[in-house]
């Protein structure tokens, strides 16, 4: 197969990007991600409804939303491997084919086989040599941890194991732009640990990294900015503090013992209360009435503490719309 005809390669249902011409030079300005008026259906199911989305060169972006939302058919556009219904995609002013030609774009995927009868090193020593600006394969090696078990046939490794294999092979391009759908999935505590350190340092190196998670957590600690997606549309974007602040509700916490969860309940600015032992939680559409009245009603009341909503609350609330009449919910 001649590296200078195929943008890109198979291997089972996994998919490896590869410049066209590697000589080919690049002038893309200042121009980042742009999406426009993006569409995507897959025969009644709506997965992708006229999104508009542009993200900077340098941002670290986490793409959020339920099972459904559009997220992986997004990402699949971003890449080149879904076509649009409608509208367009830009990368550093490039098509996504163009961009994938000059090698600007690494992508790890969830599904997908790795390349058999090879080891590690190997593989990510085939991929490093289709890209015209690879990374040292023996620095990505260490870096994903992947070093360990380089010398290790791709059919003994074990799920999180190929998860990490698959990191590698997307951060060895020394792409621009790197693509992450649900890159921490099948990995344990430490390595999704070991995993975001070594993001850390791409993103400080200056590349743009989007990627799609469920973790929660992970998207609140490394994204400079959230996109959450629910039934094919973008509810919400911003910094994590924004996305939380989006959420009205706040959180009193106290301590007082033998309260009447009745009576907690009644308080003005109070949706609900509930005791947790010597402490009451109470669920507030208006902390600031609640808090006074309980103060007034509970002198007794010690140790408070009001909280805004978390990213969980705020993911919660913000995509608990009703389900549009014309869309069947579908799992990408």
């Amino acid at each position: 197969m001649s590296r200078r005809t195929y943008a890109r390669a198979r291997s089972g249902a996994n998919v490896y990007f590869m410049p066209v011409n590697n000589d080919m030079s690049k002038d893309r300005g200042g121009a980042g991600i742009v999406l426009s008026h993006l569409s995507k259906s897959y025969g009644k199911v709506h997965a992708v409804r006229s999104v508009d989305l542009s993200i900077n060169a340098g941002q670290t972006v986490a793409l959020l939303g339920p099972n459904g939302a559009g997220k992986t058919t997004t990402i699949d556009m971003v890449l080149g491997l879904a076509r649009p219904d409608a509208g367009t995609v830009s990368v550093f002013g490039m098509t996504p084919a163009a961009a994938v030609r000059n090698g600007l774009i690494g992508g790890m995927l969830q599904t997908g086989s790795l390349v058999q009868n090879l080891s590690v090193r190997e593989l990510v020593t085939m991929v490093a040599s289709l890209y015209p600006r690879p990374l040292d394969v023996d620095e990505v090696l260490s870096v994903t941890g992947t070093a360990e078990f380089a010398d290790r046939q791709t059919t003994k490794l074990s799920g999180g194991q190929t998860q990490r294999v698959r990191f590698a092979i997307a951060l060895v391009a020394g792409s621009d732009l790197l693509v992450l759908d649900e890159p921490t999935a099948a990995l344990d505590v430490e390595s999704r640990r070991d995993f975001w350190n070594a993001m850390r340092a791409v993103a400080a190196g200056g590349k743009t990294v989007i990627f799609a998670t469920h973790y929660l957590e992970e998207a609140d600690a490394y994204a400079d900015r959230i996109i959450l997606m629910a039934r094919g549309r973008v509810v919400a974007d911003g910094p994590a503090t924004e996305i939380k602040a989006m959420a009205g509700s706040r959180t009193i916490r106290a301590t007082l013992p033998d309260a009447d969860v009745a009576s907690l309940s009644a308080l003005p600015g109070v949706n609900s209360a509930d005791t947790r032992g010597e402490a009451v939680v109470l669920s507030c559409s208006d902390s600031d009435s609640a808090l006074r009245e309980l103060l007034r009603r509970f002198p007794g009341a010690r140790d408070i503490e009001v909280r805004g909503a978390g990213l969980e609350e705020a993911f919660l609330e913000l995509t608990a719309d009703e389900d549009d009449d014309d869309e069947v919910e579908v799992a990408r």
